[in-house]
Protein backbone atom coordinates (compact mmCIF):
# COMPACT_ATOMS: atom_id res chain seq x y z
CA UNK A 1 0.00 0.00 0.00
CA UNK A 2 1.57 3.80 -0.61
CA UNK A 3 2.72 5.76 1.76
CA UNK A 4 1.55 8.92 2.01
CA UNK A 5 3.28 12.21 2.45
CA UNK A 6 2.29 16.07 3.02
CA UNK A 7 4.66 18.55 2.49
CA UNK A 8 3.67 21.97 3.68
CA UNK A 9 6.39 24.87 2.25
CA UNK A 10 7.02 22.08 -0.68
CA UNK A 11 8.21 24.24 -3.19
CA UNK A 12 11.06 25.48 -1.49
CA UNK A 13 14.42 24.35 -2.25
CA UNK A 14 14.21 21.56 0.41
CA UNK A 15 10.78 20.55 -0.08
CA UNK A 16 11.43 20.22 -3.81
CA UNK A 17 14.51 17.71 -3.10
CA UNK A 18 12.51 15.73 -0.16
CA UNK A 19 9.41 15.39 -2.83
CA UNK A 20 12.04 14.29 -5.44
CA UNK A 21 13.75 11.45 -2.89
CA UNK A 22 10.36 10.67 -1.15
CA UNK A 23 8.84 9.75 -4.01
CA UNK A 24 11.75 7.65 -5.65
CA UNK A 25 11.18 5.88 -2.47
CA UNK A 26 7.79 4.82 -2.52
CA UNK A 27 5.82 7.85 -0.86
CA UNK A 28 2.51 9.16 -2.60
CA UNK A 29 3.41 13.01 -2.28
CA UNK A 30 1.42 15.98 -2.14
CA UNK A 31 2.89 19.24 -1.90
CA UNK A 32 1.04 22.97 -0.17
CA UNK A 33 2.61 25.95 -0.52
CA UNK A 34 1.13 29.26 -1.81
CA UNK A 35 -0.05 29.69 -5.84
CA UNK A 36 2.89 32.11 -6.40
CA UNK A 37 5.26 29.22 -5.37
CA UNK A 38 3.53 26.26 -6.77
CA UNK A 39 3.64 28.20 -10.37
CA UNK A 40 6.97 29.37 -10.19
CA UNK A 41 7.89 25.57 -9.32
CA UNK A 42 5.42 22.79 -10.54
CA UNK A 43 5.92 19.41 -8.60
CA UNK A 44 7.25 17.06 -10.98
CA UNK A 45 5.13 14.01 -12.61
CA UNK A 46 3.32 12.42 -9.98
CA UNK A 47 3.25 14.55 -7.13
CA UNK A 48 0.05 16.31 -6.72
CA UNK A 49 -0.25 19.79 -5.71
CA UNK A 50 -2.15 22.24 -3.59
CA UNK A 51 -2.91 25.84 -2.89
CA UNK A 52 -2.70 27.22 0.61
CA UNK A 53 -1.94 30.47 2.59
CA UNK A 54 -1.32 29.34 6.32
CA UNK A 55 -1.95 33.08 7.56
CA UNK A 56 -5.69 32.31 6.42
CA UNK A 57 -7.30 29.68 8.67
CA UNK A 58 -10.40 29.03 6.06
CA UNK A 59 -7.18 28.45 3.19
CA UNK A 60 -6.11 25.84 5.56
CA UNK A 61 -8.73 24.11 6.79
CA UNK A 62 -10.26 24.10 2.95
CA UNK A 63 -6.58 22.90 1.30
CA UNK A 64 -6.89 19.77 3.88
CA UNK A 65 -10.12 18.74 2.51
CA UNK A 66 -8.44 17.36 -0.66
CA UNK A 67 -5.99 15.35 2.18
CA UNK A 68 -6.95 11.71 3.04
CA UNK A 69 -4.72 9.50 5.66
CA UNK A 70 -1.46 10.33 5.65
CA UNK A 71 1.89 8.36 7.13
CA UNK A 72 3.85 11.29 6.82
CA UNK A 73 3.25 15.04 7.37
CA UNK A 74 6.11 17.69 6.79
CA UNK A 75 5.94 21.43 7.67
CA UNK A 76 8.71 23.29 5.75
CA UNK A 77 7.05 26.44 5.72
CA UNK A 78 8.47 29.79 6.83
CA UNK A 79 9.97 32.55 6.31
CA UNK A 80 11.88 36.01 7.28
CA UNK A 81 11.95 39.66 6.16
CA UNK A 82 15.68 40.77 6.07
CA UNK A 83 17.94 41.79 9.25
CA UNK A 84 16.18 44.42 11.86
CA UNK A 85 16.73 44.81 15.29
CA UNK A 86 13.65 43.99 17.18
CA UNK A 87 13.81 47.89 17.57
CA UNK A 88 13.41 48.23 14.01
CA UNK A 89 10.51 45.82 13.58
CA UNK A 90 7.00 46.97 12.92
CA UNK A 91 4.30 45.36 13.96
CA UNK A 92 3.03 44.17 10.54
CA UNK A 93 6.21 42.47 10.39
CA UNK A 94 5.64 40.58 13.36
CA UNK A 95 2.17 39.41 12.49
CA UNK A 96 3.55 38.52 9.16
CA UNK A 97 6.31 36.36 10.10
CA UNK A 98 4.76 34.81 13.65
CA UNK A 99 1.04 34.60 11.11
CA UNK A 100 3.13 32.04 8.94
CA UNK A 101 5.98 30.17 11.33
CA UNK A 102 4.17 29.73 14.21
CA UNK A 103 0.28 30.09 13.76
CA UNK A 104 -0.04 28.69 10.54
CA UNK A 105 1.87 25.40 11.56
CA UNK A 106 -0.43 25.35 14.56
CA UNK A 107 -3.64 25.41 12.03
CA UNK A 108 -1.70 22.77 9.89
CA UNK A 109 -0.75 20.56 12.80
CA UNK A 110 -4.33 20.40 13.85
CA UNK A 111 -5.21 19.46 10.26
CA UNK A 112 -2.76 17.02 10.37
CA UNK A 113 -3.35 15.12 13.47
CA UNK A 114 -6.39 13.22 12.85
CA UNK A 115 -5.27 11.94 9.58
CA UNK A 116 -1.91 10.72 10.92
CA UNK A 117 -3.63 8.66 13.58
CA UNK A 118 -5.76 7.02 11.01
CA UNK A 119 -2.73 6.62 9.06
CA UNK A 120 -0.61 5.73 11.81
CA UNK A 121 1.89 8.55 10.64
CA UNK A 122 4.61 10.33 11.75
CA UNK A 123 5.03 14.22 12.05
CA UNK A 124 8.31 16.00 11.06
CA UNK A 125 8.65 20.47 11.88
CA UNK A 126 11.01 22.17 10.45
CA UNK A 127 12.73 25.06 12.45
CA UNK A 128 16.02 26.57 12.80
CA UNK A 129 19.01 26.77 14.59
CA UNK A 130 18.25 30.41 15.62
CA UNK A 131 15.59 28.77 17.83
CA UNK A 132 18.33 28.10 20.18
CA UNK A 133 21.44 29.71 19.01
CA UNK A 134 20.40 33.23 19.13
CA UNK A 135 21.64 35.98 16.29
CA UNK A 136 21.15 39.79 16.13
CA UNK A 137 19.11 40.57 13.74
CA UNK A 138 16.72 37.41 12.97
CA UNK A 139 14.56 38.48 16.26
CA UNK A 140 11.28 37.48 15.25
CA UNK A 141 12.12 35.21 12.68
CA UNK A 142 13.84 32.79 15.68
CA UNK A 143 11.42 33.46 18.14
CA UNK A 144 8.90 31.65 15.77
CA UNK A 145 10.65 29.18 15.39
CA UNK A 146 11.75 28.75 19.18
CA UNK A 147 7.56 28.68 19.51
CA UNK A 148 7.37 26.09 16.79
CA UNK A 149 10.04 23.54 19.02
CA UNK A 150 7.80 24.04 21.92
CA UNK A 151 4.72 23.20 19.27
CA UNK A 152 6.25 19.75 18.46
CA UNK A 153 7.05 19.15 22.48
CA UNK A 154 3.81 19.93 23.20
CA UNK A 155 2.21 17.98 20.08
CA UNK A 156 4.53 14.68 20.49
CA UNK A 157 2.91 14.42 24.96
CA UNK A 158 -0.64 15.07 23.41
CA UNK A 159 -0.69 13.00 20.26
CA UNK A 160 1.47 10.36 21.62
CA UNK A 161 1.10 6.70 21.81
CA UNK A 162 -0.54 7.37 18.32
CA UNK A 163 1.80 9.92 16.18
CA UNK A 164 5.25 11.02 16.47
CA UNK A 165 5.92 14.66 16.36
CA UNK A 166 9.59 15.22 15.72
CA UNK A 167 11.66 17.99 14.27
CA UNK A 168 14.78 19.32 12.37
CA UNK A 169 16.57 22.40 12.86
CA UNK A 170 19.10 22.78 9.97
CA UNK A 171 21.30 25.91 10.09
CA UNK A 172 21.77 28.12 6.55
CA UNK A 173 20.82 26.19 3.65
CA UNK A 174 21.89 27.46 0.11
CA UNK A 175 17.95 28.18 -1.13
CA UNK A 176 16.20 30.77 -2.47
CA UNK A 177 15.10 30.94 1.72
CA UNK A 178 18.63 33.25 2.09
CA UNK A 179 16.94 35.56 -0.48
CA UNK A 180 13.48 36.06 0.51
CA UNK A 181 11.40 32.68 0.04
CA UNK A 182 10.10 30.67 -2.78
CA UNK A 183 7.32 32.51 -4.14
CA UNK A 184 8.45 35.87 -1.94
CA UNK A 185 11.15 37.38 -4.06
CA UNK A 186 13.40 36.25 -6.83
CA UNK A 187 15.51 33.69 -6.23
CA UNK A 188 18.67 35.50 -8.30
CA UNK A 189 18.41 37.94 -5.56
CA UNK A 190 21.64 38.94 -3.34
CA UNK A 191 21.31 36.34 -0.12
CA UNK A 192 20.88 38.53 3.51
CA UNK A 193 23.73 36.06 4.65
CA UNK A 194 27.82 36.45 4.16
CA UNK A 195 28.29 33.28 3.31
CA UNK A 196 32.21 33.43 3.50
CA UNK A 197 32.26 34.91 7.19
CA UNK A 198 29.07 31.72 7.91
CA UNK A 199 31.63 29.10 6.81
CA UNK A 200 34.68 30.45 8.43
CA UNK A 201 32.73 29.65 11.69
CA UNK A 202 31.30 26.39 10.83
CA UNK A 203 33.59 23.21 11.47
CA UNK A 204 32.76 21.29 8.60
CA UNK A 205 33.19 24.33 6.23
CA UNK A 206 31.04 24.74 3.68
CA UNK A 207 27.08 25.69 3.41
CA UNK A 208 24.43 22.90 3.26
CA UNK A 209 22.83 22.29 0.67
CA UNK A 210 19.23 20.79 0.45
CA UNK A 211 19.71 17.19 0.16
CA UNK A 212 21.74 17.45 3.71
CA UNK A 213 18.47 17.86 5.32
CA UNK A 214 16.55 15.47 3.58
CA UNK A 215 18.14 12.12 4.98
CA UNK A 216 17.04 13.37 8.60
CA UNK A 217 13.20 14.48 7.83
CA UNK A 218 13.01 10.78 6.31
CA UNK A 219 14.74 9.34 9.49
CA UNK A 220 11.95 10.96 11.52
CA UNK A 221 9.31 9.80 9.37
CA UNK A 222 10.54 6.31 9.12
CA UNK A 223 10.65 3.16 11.64
CA UNK A 224 14.50 3.57 12.51
CA UNK A 225 13.28 6.23 14.63
CA UNK A 226 10.16 4.83 16.10
CA UNK A 227 11.32 5.27 19.26
CA UNK A 228 12.02 9.03 18.77
CA UNK A 229 9.46 11.78 19.55
CA UNK A 230 9.47 14.89 20.90
CA UNK A 231 12.94 15.59 19.45
CA UNK A 232 15.08 18.35 17.73
CA UNK A 233 17.98 17.05 15.43
CA UNK A 234 20.01 19.91 14.54
CA UNK A 235 21.92 19.96 11.11
CA UNK A 236 24.29 22.39 11.36
CA UNK A 237 27.89 21.41 10.55
CA UNK A 238 28.79 21.80 14.01
CA UNK A 239 28.16 25.38 14.44
CA UNK A 240 26.00 25.04 17.10
CA UNK A 241 26.80 21.89 19.58
CA UNK A 242 23.55 22.11 22.25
Amino acid sequence: MAKNLLLIGGSGGIGRALAARASNEGWQVTVMDLAASLEAHPPAAGIASIPVDLRDAASVEQAFEAVGDLQGFVNLAGFMKGLNPLEQTSVEDLDDIMGCNFRGAYLAALQALPRLRKGKGAMVNIVSGLAANIRPGYGIYAASKAALVNLTKTLALEAAPDVRVNAVGPAAVDTAFLRGGTGRSNEDEESTLNVDQYVNFTPLARLAVADDIVGPILFLLGDDSSFMTGQTLWVNGGGYMP
